[in-house]
């Protein structure tokens, strides 16, 4: 289906005589949707709109006019509405979204709407043209600072607003009482409500002063000047500094030099955890900045703030998860992605797109730098820099004056024995180390208290009914659950396999050792980090601030822990049950494990402290925990580079999964097959393109994926391997389309480029 510019070209008023507008829609589908229109021009392409798609309403991005439709006129439904309310998609914005579309191959429209917060995607919020907003005014300033504390409800409504104004409908969820506060703050003239168009209402932009931060070491201050000098063109730097050696400080500074100029800075981080600590040292250094967050853990109002600010222009710095790096920022002056080597950076569901990749791409989009910042680079970062696309910054030396790296030392547990998963030798240290006012970070990384309940008099072990894999024990609430599907049951009674009562937790999670460390430090103040002690909003934050105020002895925590904290007062970390990455299929295993170690690693002794890691395994002298305790990442990646390079794998070679799965097995098997078939044509295809046969891209047979049942459906992968993007995107482009053709509701399945886990 034609477009008529396939993107906003910023102008154009001209009215289509016959106007049939082409709608991208949140659907997996390549392809748009034609609708009738009365009164949009050439200036609404970029717009949302609210379209009729069977019974139901669904909200739409418009791409392009047309005066011809395949779809016979009388059969075109119209627009419900055009949302001219908001700021549309621009230009660049266009050319983003289309780069994702072709690299990544997945259809325009769900990229386009995903990159929008939830609530502006919503039909019908976006329906509504008017709301109220409320306002705080001098008078109900000047209030705030003098209600006494009984006055909880006006204080709580006058908070919420005091920053920016807010819409009536969200303050009235915030307090049972809000439309009888509200109404008598009005009376007092402590606010004021005004009806504007839909969509959150911001303050005017302010300038952006910044508080001066700590005297830099040399290299430091090398890589702020090396980074600033090239201000104003795309230059990916990747700044390579062990843990705690000031990384944050750079890009504070590298920030400052932008919004000194007038520009805009984009701040990705990997977890949502992590979000709130740079935060506040943001805030800090840039007082009066408009620093706003983007992460899908935020409440829709805020999140729609910031991203129209952004927008708009009025923000000055975003923050946020993998999803912010397509945030619209007209003035975008650097980039920072900080520890670029996380997989939490690669989107694993749906629209499969690294982040860290299409904020490069964005890069050079905006003609600005770009800054990868980690202590473990990832092996693609590396080979970048190898090639010269990437210029390496190193910083050798932690900042604080008397910080030096930690000692790492093994327990062997072929000679001592770990009860409950804890050695005695770990247990004494961990002792002696609060005894005297310091903390430790136990780091496991498996949640709940055991990987599975085994039966004593048989082995057997309950399995998930929907996935491939084991039931997890979660001890304190006395459940089994798949880690994979959600799935939970009770824990039985008896073994269903032979009817004995003898069921025993095998193995630990972090549960479990929280319960052991609890049992033999009775006095230590304890608080355990993953998934489930922090689903509520706001948990993470409470206990890394309990942490750093010096109110917990012992964390004990999965990945979670492992990265970008700062608690000076950290000076063990143990390190329980790493083994388990040894017997990994997937390549990226031995890379993932020694970035990770040595991650954890670097949270102790990053002040005037001394630090020690002391790593629980078996295989203490296995070459990849000698890395670690070499603290020497470049010489680890120089041999996994060589490993690599020998076996025809990421970065030397370019790789594509497409992922399928179904409920029944054999329409699984057909449709791999038909994509098998499918392949060889392509192949075909593509050598009499190129005039021979391309030896330098191979198709795999269809094999079970590694967790081959999930959520009630099989699930296999095939793999297309190629030693060059170019042949692999060529082919992808051939195969795709005919994919499609062979595809059944039966059957779901998506392109995965680069992926990480295969």
């Amino acid at each position: 289906m034609a477009r008529l510019s396939g993107c906003p070209t910023g102008g154009g008023s001209a009215i289509v005589k016959v106007p049939i507008v082409q709608v991208a829609l949140d659907l997996p589908l390549a392809k748009t949707f034609d609708f009738l229109a009365v009164d949009v021009t050439g200036d609404d392409v970029g717009r949302l709109v609210v379209v009729p798609f069977g019974s139901k309403k669904m909200a739409g991005v418009i791409v392009g006019l047309s005066d011809v439709s395949e779809v016979p006129r009388d059969k075109l439904k119209a627009v419900i509405l055009v949302q001219r309310a908001l700021p549309k998609f621009s230009a660049r914005d266009f050319a983003l979204f289309g780069f994702c579309e072709s690299y990544y191959h997945h259809p325009l429209g769900p990229i386009a709407l995903s990159a929008l917060p939830p609530g502006m995607r919503l039909p019908k919020l976006m329906a509504s043209r008017q709301q109220r907003v409320i306002d705080i005014t001098t008078q109900g300033r000047e209030a705030l600072a003098k209600l006494s504390a009984k006055a909880v409800a006006q204080r709580t409504m006058l908070s919420a607003i005091v920053e920016v104004p807010q819409a009536e409908a969200q303050l009235k969820l915030r307090h049972a009482r809000a439309a009888s506060v509200l109404s008598a703050l009005l009376k007092k003239g402590w606010v004021v409500a005004s009806e504007v168009a839909r969509g959150p209402v911001s303050r005017a932009r302010k300038s952006a002063t910044i508080s001066s931060g700590p005297l830099l070491r040399d290299e430091q201050q090398r890589a702020v000047d090396q980074i600033n000098a090239a201000r104003g063109t795309f230059t990916p730097f990747l700044l390579f500094g062990v843990t705690a050696s000031g990384k944050t400080e750079v890009y504070l500074r590298v920030i400052a030099d932008a919004l000194a100029s007038g520009l805009q800075a984009l701040v990705l981080v990997p977890e949502i955890n992590l979000t709130p600590q740079f935060l506040r040292q943001v805030k800090l250094r840039f007082p009066d900045a408009h620093i706003v967050e983007q992460n899908s853990g935020m409440a829709d109002v805020p999140r729609m703030t910031g991203y129209l600010d952004a927008q708009t222009g009025l923000a000055d710095i975003v923050i946020g998860t993998r999803l912010a790096v397509f945030t619209p920022m007209p003035r975008l002056g650097v980039i920072v992605i900080d520890e670029e080597h996380d997989a939490s950076f690669k989107q694993q569901e749906g629209f499969r797109y690294s982040a860290r990749d299409v904020a490069i791409f964005r890069a050079q989009q905006e003609s600005c730098v770009v800054v990868l910042g980690s202590a473990t680079p990832s092996l693609e970062s590396l080979h970048n820099v190898a090639r010269g696309r990437f210029t390496q910054i190193t910083l050798k030396q932690r900042a604080a004056a008397n910080a030096v790296m930690p000692t790492i030392e093994f327990i062997d547990l072929n000679v001592e024995r770990a009860e409950d998963g804890l050695s005695l030798s770990l247990v004494k240290a961990i002792e002696a180390t609060v005894q005297r006012g310091e903390q430790v970070l136990i780091f496991i990384n498996r949640r709940g208290f055991s990987p599975a309940l085994v039966c004593a008099q048989c082995g057997a072990m309950p399995e998930c009914k929907r996935c491939s894999a084991r039931l997890v024990f979660h001890q304190k609430d006395r459940r089994l659950k798949c880690h994979h599907c959600g799935y939970q049951t009770r824990v039985p009674v008896a073994c269903v396999a032979c009817g004995s009562h003898e069921m025993v937790a095998a193995g630990q999670g972090t549960e479990r050792i929280e319960e052991a460390l609890r049992a033999k430090l009775p006095s230590a103040r304890i608080a355990r980090v993953d998934r489930d002690s922090t689903r509520k909003r706001g948990a993470a934050e409470k206990i890394f601030d309990a942490a750093a105020a010096g109110e917990i002895d012992v964390l004990v925590g999965t990945q979670m822990l492992s990265k970008g904290h700062d608690f000076p007062n950290i000076t063990l970390v143990g390190v329980v049950n790493a083994d388990g990455a040894m017997f990994s299929a997937d390549f990226r295993a031995a890379e993932r494990m020694v970035a990770q170690l040595c991650q954890v690693a670097g949270r102790a002794g990053r002040a005037d402290l001394a630090g020690r890691v002391l790593i629980q395994t078996r295989f203490a002298v296995h070459p990849l925990y000698q890395a670690v305790a070499a603290q020497d990442h470049a010489a680890f990646a120089a041999m996994a580079m060589n490993e690599r390079k020998s076996a025809n794998l990421p970065p030397y070679a370019y790789l594509a999964l497409l992922r399928a799965e179904a409920k029944s097995a054999d329409a699984l098997n057909a449709f791999m097959q038909a994509a098998v078939e499918a392949a060889d044509a392509a192949r075909a295809a593509q050598a009499k393109q190129a005039g021979c046969e391309n030896a330098a891209l191979h198709v795999w047979d269809p094999i079970p994926a590694p967790l081959a049942r999930k959520a009630g459906f099989e699930r296999q992968q095939l793999m297309v391997q190629a030693d060059s993007r170019g042949a692999l995107q060529q082919f992808l482009g051939i195969w795709l389309p005919e994919v499609r053709k062979v595809g059944s509701r039966a059957v779901k399945w998506v392109i995965d480029v680069d992926p990480l886990e295969v």
